[in-house]
Order: structure tokens, then sequence, then C-alpha cells
């Protein structure tokens, strides 16, 4: 006998890797002295699904987590405890009154430097718009996933995360006091390409807690840290010039601009890097890279490096030889998805 069809309302927001100035989106800093950041997606994503149900009950399942969780919807706010909170946020800010269940997974690990915790929020999010059908622009979506992960929640960051996932591409961020500009670039196919054969992704296999390193940053910049603002301004200043240096395609400038970025970049605090993560870079740097840095706010998770292209390889061994686990990947250009999709029974 056939059964019903379900409902499915699905969603993806690609992750990104951050060539500069992140830090600088962080506030104070950015609201005090505004910041810029230059970031690019990739084809790892963070997925949402939501299956309506006739009932008042929600099931979330979390892959990642290995996590099942039963709520009941009674209209009444969900309670902040620590266990799937991102979750809770979106339910409470768009009141969910109607039962549903909802499967979530993301390509990669929390702590990896690819702005995960964010992408999913954007995932959840766009999800929830597309099935609750309450039109948001790409800017409504970013600014909500910003508010509830930093401003509801807590949660030690930045802005340029949220924004990625949900424009998808290359772009040039600048942030305003409260008010964030993005500028999507439009890049030579020959010049992405070349971007691509030359750049090497790469997990170091440990993954960090991102925000004790953002809160340590933020103390330094509001002590008042010189080496910190003169960071945190010459980070803001490379993002410009890479920009610059993408655009004209002047690959071999951002490497150079790439291994200055994480100079600077070391120089926020110095939970940026440690032992391991200084030896990965040299033994890129004498293998063949030009230059390279950390995805993230530092500490492990992804690192990335603009390679010598007759000598990529040399460096994927080198690095293999570490630990670092090589991966293949590809630019994404679509940024946050929705879909609805009919699921019939199997039989």
């Amino acid at each position: 006998m056939m059964g019903d069809k379900r409902q499915l309302i699905r969603s993806k927001a690609p992750l990104r890797i951050s060539f500069a100035g992140g830090g600088t989106d962080v506030p104070p800093y950015s609201d005090e002295r505004g910041g810029a950041v230059l970031n690019a997606t990739i084809d790892r994503y963070a997925y949402c699904t939501i299956s309506p149900r006739c009932d008042n009950e929600i099931t979330i399942r979390s892959l990642d987590y290995g996590l099942v969780e039963k709520w009941h919807a009674c209209g009444d706010m969900f309670r902040y405890d620590g266990n799937l909170d991102l979750i809770k946020a979106v339910l409470n800010h768009f009141e969910v009154d109607r039962g549903f269940d909802m499967f979530l997974h993301c390509e990669a690990p929390p702590g990896s430097g690819l702005g995960s915790s964010s992408t999913v929020i954007v995932s959840i999010i766009g999800a929830m718009a597309e099935w609750l059908n309450q039109p948001m622009s790409q800017y409504d979506i970013a600014d909500l996933a910003y508010i509830l992960e930093r401003k509801e929640l807590g949660l030690a960051g930045g802005k340029q995360d949220q924004y990625a996932a949900v424009f998808g591409g290359f772009n040039f961020m600048e942030f305003r006091g409260q008010d964030t500009i993005v500028t999507p670039l439009r890049i030579k196919s020959d010049i992405l390409n070349e971007l691509h054969y030359q750049l090497l992704l790469g997990n170091t296999g440990k993954t960090r807690d991102s925000s004790s390193i953002i809160q340590s940053q933020t103390s330094g910049y509001v002590q008042g840290n010189e080496q910190v603002v003169e960071a945190l301004e010459r980070t803001k200043q490379l993002a410009r010039e890479m920009k610059d240096a993408l655009l004209r395609g002047e690959i071999r400038r951002i490497g150079g601009l790439l291994n200055e970025s994480w100079e600077s970049k070391k120089k926020f605090t110095s939970q940026i890097s440690n032992d391991r993560i200084d030896l990965i870079y040299e033994t890129a740097l004498a293998n063949g890279a030009v230059g390279g840095k950390i995805s993230g706010a530092g500490g492990g998770g992804f690192m990335f490096f603009l390679c010598e292209y007759d000598r990529k390889h040399n460096v994927a061994n080198e690095l293999a030889k570490l630990g670092v686990d090589v991966v293949n990947y590809n630019f994404d250009k679509y940024g946050l998805q929705t879909w609805r999709y009919q699921d019939g029974p199997a039989h």
C-alpha cells in the first residue's frame, strides 16, 4: 500500500576560508575603528532538514554531536542550558508553536576554523524561514544569525562567518559600527582556476576553542596593547591589498600578503599559534609554499597555503607526514540555498 508523501524542507550553507582581516570583524574593534575582511566559501556545507509533523512534538537529530533531543512546542520560550542552544535561539525567534523533525549535519567539525557554528545557525534560519514562508533578505538572515549567536547567546566572535555563509563566493566585507557592507567580487574564471590550482587546504587535526582565543585578543585591544592595535590595523589594510591583488590576478603577490597576514595575526594573542602549527608552517614554506595562514581564530583547525604550482604536491606530501589531512575542495559561489522536496515511500 502506498504511503503518504512527506514534505521535506532543506537548506545548505557553505563554510568559508578567511584570507585576511579576520579579527577586525570582532567588537569592540569593529565598532570603534571599522573592520575589513576578505573571505571565500568552499564546497563544504552545513545542512538542515525540517520535516513538519501533525502534532506538537519536536525531534532534533544532530549527526555531528550524536544527539537526539525531543522537545514539545507549547508556545513557551526554550531555556538556554548549553544543549543545542543555537537551535533553541532560532525557535524562540520564530516563535515556533508546531511540531517538526529536524536533522542537522556539518561537513566540518566544531573548532575547524571554517566558521562552522555560524554556518549551522544560518542553515537553520534558512530552512525555518522557508518552512514558515517568511521572506528574508540575505542581510536579514546574516544579521539575525549574528544577533542570535553573539548577542542572544553571548558566544564570542565576529561577523564575517554569518555573512559568508549567506552570500557565498568571494566577498570583501566592511564592518562600520552596526553596519555591514558585503561587496561580492567578480573575479575572472582564469584567476579563480589559477588560485584554486595553487591553493592547498589542510586540516591540522586539532580543533580548538575559538572563544577563548577571541576573548584574549579582545582584551589585548581593550587594554590598549599597542602591538595588538597595530596588528589589527595592518591586517585590515592587508584585506584591502589582497582584494586588489585578487581582482588583478596577481597570485604570487597574494602569497606574500598571506604570509604577512599570518605574521600580523600571530600578534593578536600568543594563543594563535603553537609549536605544531609553527612546524607545519615552516615545513610548507621549506617545500614550495609561498605563504599561508590558519583559516579561523587560530590554535588549530584548517590551514591553507599558496604554493608554487609544480611544488604543491611536495608540500602536500610533507604536511601529510606531520599528520595534516590535505583535502580536495572547490570554491562555492551560491551561498545559502533552500528547497522543498516531497519524499515518497521506499516501496
